[in-house]
């Protein structure tokens, strides 16, 4: 007990810090699930900005992914979060950029056959690359086939709660889809009552309905490719309607100017810019 100093400063009368946590639905969630959403979520706005290129599963090598290395890696340091397959992460990812992964870990089917016949990744290569998040499809209303994606993130989500690591539901839409605030709204709860922490969906009218009804944090898919004023625009509707953040790909790198259109993006997310300032930082760091 030799230098041993007594306890003394037991901060008599100061409350504990009770805060709620800064991500919507988090609140009664484990500490390693929520240090892998602070991660991903930046507690000062609760917001983020994901980067999707995972776009090569389903699709081989799309405009704008045909080299990652050259590509992508130069906008990383843009965004709050990658979302990409575990083969790209490991070969083409830098493990030193030191940045959250929501890890795609379904797989199955291609655009040459039918899509959503897929089954789950090992969980434990989710565990070896230190993902943040699983991002797993659920396609309601396509037939047979929405049981087993449900049932796959289902299974995620009990596999995540055994380790600690969240969720994503990615809400798929097939051409007999419609594609309106009902359908997305019930996709949406959905995956959030089967388990997900966090939601990817699409944009739409009425998409206020949507983030108010699902209960923990969504973002929104860029989906095609628009122009960049459009993109910006979609995005500062979206976090005015309630929602946390986007998961962009295809609206970042295939833009006449991805570093800037990422940056333009982020600005809108976090810093409160309107669509109108995002696209005159766009065009400012374009030239």
């Amino acid at each position: 007990m030799e230098g041993f100093r007594e306890a003394s400063n037991f901060g008599l009368g100061q409350a504990a810090d009770t805060a709620a946590f800064h991500v919507k639905g988090a609140s009664s969630l484990g500490w390693g699930m929520k240090d892998r959403l602070s991660r991903i979520f930046n507690p000062a706005t609760g917001r983020t900005v994901m980067l999707a290129f995972d776009h090569g599963f389903i699709m081989g090598p799309t405009s704008g992914l045909e080299r990652i290395d050259l590509n992508i890696v130069p906008l990383v340091q843009y965004a709050d979060c990658l979302m990409c397959t575990r083969g790209i992460l490991q070969t083409s990812i830098p493990a030193n950029m030191n940045k959250p992964v929501c890890l795609r870990s379904d797989a199955g089917s291609t655009i040459l056959t039918e899509l959503n016949r897929n089954v789950l990744i090992d969980i434990e290569d989710v565990i070896r690359l230190n993902a943040s998040a699983m991002a797993v499809m659920f396609s309601a209303g396509d037939g047979d086939q929405e049981a087993v994606t449900a049932a796959n993130l289902a299974r995620a989500a009990d596999l995540g709660n055994r380790y600690g690591i969240p969720v994503m539901g990615v809400t798929a839409v097939g051409k007999q889809m419609a594609r309106d605030a009902r359908y997305f709204a019930l996709a949406s709860r959905v995956c959030a009552e089967n388990g997900a922490s966090i939601v990817k969906t699409y944009y739409c009218e009425g998409f206020e309905k949507i983030a108010a009804s699902c209960p923990v944090p969504v973002v929104i898919a860029g989906g095609k490719k628009l122009p960049e004023k459009e993109a910006l625009e979609l995005c500062y509707n979206a976090v005015s309607d309630g929602a946390a953040g986007v998961d962009m790909g295809r609206n970042v790198f295939q833009s006449d100017a991805p570093a800037a259109m990422i940056q333009a993006v982020h600005a809108v997310v976090h810093d409160g810019l309107t669509a109108a300032q995002g696209y005159e930082m766009y065009c400012d760091l374009k030239g």
